[in-house]
């Protein structure tokens, strides 16, 4: 497994990855040594990330490998499907998968997700519009929502 510490406008993110692909991605609250030399099975998730931050990518084209249970990974492959700039409802959610009883356990595997941006559960908010519960912090959701759909301000004259 290799490792690589980059910067970004969130915070340090640490990649992991193989030859089998991308197994996750996280935004750290502590200072860690960025990466000198990218590992050759880190780079294009690293360009990508990048081009993202840099408002150049909407979608990811990346090999990804992320470990859970079956219904965790479920719930991460339903996330790849909410296009970039919008958002769904943990409800709206638990619907796609099949069972609104879920709600709950979507919720849970929602906020286990371990590939950061690239499976993006910062989409995911309160069927009353609320940012509700993610593990980079409400500060970063919002940062990234408002990144993914910046209000455009029209001329008054």
């Amino acid at each position: 497994m290799e490792t690589a510490y980059i910067s970004t406008p969130l915070g340090i993110a640490k990649l992991e990855g193989d030859t089998d692909g991308l197994s996750a991605i996280s935004v750290l609250d502590t200072e860690e040594t960025l990466t000198d030399v990218i590992p050759e099975v880190l780079e294009d998730a690293v360009y990508q990330l990048n081009e993202y931050f840099e408002g150049q990518r909407e979608n990811f084209n990346l090999q990804l490998k992320p470990q859970g249970t079956p219904f965790q990974q479920g719930v991460w492959k339903e996330l790849l499907n909410i296009p970039y700039g919008k958002t769904m409802s943990y409800l709206e959610l638990s619907k796609k998968l099949g069972d609104v009883k879920a709600i709950r356990a979507v919720a849970a595997a929602n906020g286990k997700n371990p590939l950061w941006i690239i499976v993006p559960c910062h989409r995911v908010i309160g069927s009353d519009g609320s940012l509700t519960g993610y593990a980079g912090g409400l500060h970063r959701k919002k940062w990234l929502l408002a990144h993914e759909n910046p209000v455009k301000q029209g001329s008054l004259f």
